[in-house]
């Protein structure tokens, strides 16, 4: 996982791998952290007006020309404050 990457493959719990669609991926420099947002898109084709689940984790960036990297969980729920703020103001600046 990279800034700026398009897609990416995560495994589930059962080992399964899922395609998804990063929505964005920023830095914060309150909790020292780098995240990204994505959905899972595992083939289906998703209408604009269609609403679609977000999935936030943390991530630690590949050195460049790497693949890889590592999602790691939100760990409090300042995290997750800080998240879904970052993600509103997003998806009111792709609404203008």
């Amino acid at each position: 996982m990279e800034h700026g990457q398009e897609t990416m493959t995560i495994v589930d719990e059962n080992g399964d791998e899922h395609v998804c669609e990063v929505i964005l991926t920023f830095d914060s420099k309150e909790f020292e952290r780098s995240y990204v947002l994505y959905h899972i898109l595992d083939g289906e084709e998703v209408d604009d007006d269609e609403e679609v689940e977000i999935h936030a984790s943390a991530f630690i960036p590949t050195e460049e020309g790497e693949e890889g990297g590592s999602l790691l969980e939100i760990e409090s729920d300042e995290e997750w404050d800080m998240i879904e703020e970052v993600l509103n103001t997003f998806l009111d600046e792709e609404e203008e």
